[in-house]
């Protein structure tokens, strides 16, 4: 004969528990003082609204297992507010827009040395880029950069951003960046000798960068030192390397950085 013990006769017959069950739209269940049976409508100040089968609505209110599903008493409680989706990011980390139709260049334009230095910056900041209406351009060398800027015709709306390499105190850049004054131009960059160097190396599955004797061509000296073959078949390494602007060095993602909000800032200006 099973015993009980004093408590357990004292604290009689254990309430069973009811369960909670969110009230989501379209859930169907019945309010048992009425047998009202219906669809959940909405919830509206700690009550419920449900629809029958014929779209006749009824007003309960939430009583604690004041209502039948599936035969069984339960408790409605409000749904729980779903999640944000989570925000997508593109490569340069700013927000991705969904179903981007990209926006009419703009005047402003972004220079840049070569075409390595375009197709990197496009792969990091593309997205960004289309939605600013911002078209980079190559220059294959910054030697004439005042002439081309007397050329293009800058002004407030139309101002220019150029991303130059090696552009440290002394260098022959440095020197020609000092010569430039137009206030609708903003010339900034890194102190790689070459955009390959601001890519990390370990995005290119390399210890480091290896240093090349001056009197050797930079991009030919580093594939020879590595292997890579032909100057162009380096790049493709390099650029394949790179899936987002954590592969880079900061330095060049400061420098492109700036060089967007300079030329989109003229919608404020």
């Amino acid at each position: 004969m099973r015993s009980h013990s004093y408590d357990d006769i004292l604290s009689g017959p254990r309430k069973r528990r009811i369960p909670e069950v969110e009230a989501e739209r379209g859930l169907v269940v019945e309010e048992p003082g009425s047998g009202f049976c219906g669809a959940v409508v909405r919830l509206e100040y700690g009550n419920v609204v449900l629809e029958d089968r014929h779209g006749k609505h009824r007003v309960f209110p939430l009583n604690p297992a004041g209502f039948l599903f599936e035969g069984k008493p339960v408790t409605l409680v409000p749904a729980k507010a779903a999640a944000p989706p989570a925000k997508v990011r593109s490569a340069s980390g700013s927000v991705h827009v969904a179903g981007l139709k990209a926006r009419v260049a703009r005047d402003s334009r972004i220079w840049v040395e070569g075409k390595h230095d375009a197709e990197l910056v496009e792969r990091v900041w593309g997205h960004d880029l289309r939605v600013e209406g911002v078209v980079v351009e190559p220059l294959d060398g910054v030697d004439e950069l005042a002439g081309r800027i007397a050329e293009f015709g800058t002004g407030p709306q139309r101002r220019l951003g150029v991303l130059v390499d090696h552009l440290v105190r002394g260098s022959k850049e440095s020197r020609l960046v000092d010569a430039i004054s137009d206030e609708n131009v903003l010339v900034t960059g890194h102190p790689y000798v070459d955009i390959w160097q601001a890519v990390k190396p370990s995005s290119v599955g390399i210890d480091a960068w290896p240093t090349v004797p001056r009197n050797l061509e930079w991009k030919e000296g580093i594939c020879a030192e590595l292997g890579w073959g032909e100057p162009y078949q380096g790049w493709q390494r390099v650029l394949a390397g790179v899936g987002s602007f954590r592969d880079l060095e900061t330095p060049l993602i400061g420098a492109v950085e700036r060089l967007i909000d300079f030329v989109t800032s003229a919608d404020q200006g």
